[in-house]
């Protein structure tokens, strides 16, 4: 899984920037270029009136921001259906988003930020976008009112509820501590008006009792909010979807595709391109796909064979660079046999790091290496420094020898089985499963490959718990408060309570030292804290960090302004851009 618009996140928060669950990715660390002066490409025949996009997930809700729904697979699709008042730019960093309106921080003690909403913007059913949906965003992320499902609380637990009326065009957000990630806040995201209507209140009432914290004046609503958008094979009415972007979403076929078509009603510049298709396909038929002409624009895991493929193709631009995109083994701490220190030190002495690097990751990127730290890329500042400090590459050499004394000194039984839990078709991520079952059967384990089409679904393995160790890509961002919550102590180890926290860590010294980093402004000051989370992150094992993926994208030559992204974004990011020549 992962995320988009912003997907704004080491993915996991109620900012603008949290990580996604991904499986797969692409983006590209350059300078950003300017999409309207993109050279023409030799004409291939695209219809130009719509440009299609292949992803490998299919979206699965119109709400993208509940703890069980946040997710590349939805956020890829939601880019530009639900724009906030910022967006990662084409070099990843965050960009005001000027069609919204404005903001502003206007004191710093107490920090205070004021949100100017564009007079004109609305939702594409007509109705405006004002303070009600900014105190929907209260409601759901702030943690005061759980009965909403929301990914985190890391930002608007410290805002107070604002001070406005219902169809206020100004607000102003009134932080209680200071937050180093203010400017990405997610401040206008999903319709209040629907959520009221379908909660069977009027906007004012749902107003009002949020203002009043009336949870069971609430109840029904927040019931709405969680499950009433999510698809279930089949398209929401579409009086429930309206856009506040230049898409809004204009059919859907479960298994096959979803199409949006361009929003008239955007009070902005409108999209280039009619209408937008996003395919999905499983990322070992994209290139094929791409080839036929069956897409335009593909952004599949990269590996030797498939680079090799898109590099062949004719009439097709191809992008490599890096990305906030690893991937990462996490142990389950809940259930099985990995709530035992031991045996997670054992198994990260016989997972073959280096050797999944060179098999895997080198042919692409001659410098790679074993990713040592999860919160920083390695292509950013202090990763190094880092590195160093946490004492990660004692792990970057198999030790089968310590891994068995590890084993014995556990008592556990032998065999240990150990499933391992994916989503499937990944022929990158099948390889690294049987590299360490390979090593690590060698150590008194037994892995068993798991993978399955649904492992990132509601009812899925990830979700529920049902592995010992998950596999699975973290998409992100720079941003500190994108990735603070996934090591955070849950309430509960529940899908909606876990939120990006799937293995149900939980360690009180990272928890206050996650506090320390999201209240911190000056980034020299960031950095020694990062450092002793990592730390504490090795000590425990919490994860195993295995790679960074590099980035690899590709789309038929003749489609102008396409502009991969770093971050989780994606390449979407830009989709009103698109043309074909």
């Amino acid at each position: 899984m992962s995320s988009a618009r912003r997907a704004g996140r080491f993915l996991a928060a109620a900012t603008g920037a949290a990580i996604l669950l991904t499986a797969c990715g692409a983006a590209d660390n350059a300078p950003a270029a300017d999409p309207s002066t993109a050279p023409s490409a030799p004409a291939s025949g695209a219809n130009a009136s719509t440009i299609t996009h292949a992803f490998e997930q299919e979206i699965s809700s119109y709400n993208a921001e509940t703890a069980e729904e946040y997710s590349s697979k939805n956020h890829i699709v939601l880019n530009r259906i639900q724009p906030d008042f910022w967006y990662f730019g084409a070099d990843g960093s965050v960009q005001p988003e000027k069609d919204m309106g404005s903001y502003e921080k206007v004191s710093d003690e107490p920090l205070t930020v004021k949100y100017s909403i564009n007079p004109n913007a609305a939702w594409s059913d007509g109705n405006a976008i004002a303070c009600d949906d900014v105190m929907l965003m209260y409601a759901v992320a702030s943690g005061k009112f759980p009965e909403f499902s929301y990914i985190s609380t890391t930002t608007w637990d410290k805002i107070k509820m604002p001070d406005c009326k219902i169809d206020d065009k100004e607000v102003t957000l009134n932080y209680t501590t200071p937050f180093g990630d203010w400017a990405a806040a997610t401040v206008v995201q999903l319709p209040a008006h629907i959520v009221a209507q379908q909660g069977g209140l009027t906007e004012q009432e749902m107003f009002d009792a949020i203002k009043a914290e009336d949870h069971g004046k609430l109840k029904k609503a927040a019931e709405f909010f969680n499950k009433g958008w999510i698809f279930n094979g089949k398209l929401p009415d579409k009086a429930l979807i309206p856009s506040s972007g230049q898409y809004v979403i204009d059919s859907y076929s479960p298994g096959q595709s979803i199409t949006l078509a361009r929003n008239e009603k955007y009070w902005g510049e409108k999209a280039k391109t009619e209408k937008i298709v996003i395919r999905f396909i499983a990322q070992d038929q994209q290139v094929q796909a791409l080839q036929n002409g069956e897409t335009n624009i593909i952004e599949p895991q990269s590996n030797p064979d498939i680079l090799a493929q898109v590099e062949a193709l004719q009439n097709v631009t191809v992008k490599t660079g890096e990305q906030f995109l690893y991937d990462h083994l996490d142990f389950n701490f809940n259930k099985g046999p990995f709530k035992d220190a031991k045996l997670r030190q054992a198994f990260a002495a016989c997972t073959p790091r280096q050797q999944i690097v060179d098999n895997l990751i080198k042919p692409q990127n001659p410098n790679a290496a074993p990713m040592n730290v999860r919160n920083i890329a390695p292509f950013q500042p202090g990763y190094a420094e880092a590195v160093k400090f946490a004492g990660a590459d004692k792990y970057n050499t198999v030790d089968l020898e310590g891994a068995k004394k590890l084993v014995a000194d556990s008592g556990v039984k032998t065999p240990i089985k150990v499933n391992i839990g994916y989503n499937q078709p990944n022929p990158r991520r099948t390889q690294v499963v049987e590299l360490i079952k390979a090593s690590c059967d060698q150590a008194g384990f037994e892995v068993t490959d798991t993978g399955s089409e649904k492992f990132f679904d509601d009812a899925g393995d990830l979700a529920n718990g049902n592995f010992d160790i998950a596999l699975f890509g973290w998409a992100g961002s720079s941003l500190n408060s994108g990735w603070t919550s996934t090591y955070q102590t849950p309430k509960k180890c529940t899908p909606s309570a876990k939120g990006n926290n799937k293995g149900c860590y939980s360690n009180k010294e990272y928890d206050k030292l996650a506090d320390q980093i999201l209240a911190e402004t000056d980034p020299a000051k960031v950095a020694p804290l990062i450092q002793q989370v990592e730390k504490i992150l090795w000590d425990d094992l919490a994860t195993i960090p295995l790679y960074s993926q590099p980035a690899l994208s590709a789309w038929s030559s003749n489609i102008q302004n396409v502009q991969p992204n770093p971050s989780q974004a994606s390449i979407t990011w830009n989709m009103q851009q698109w043309a074909a020549q």
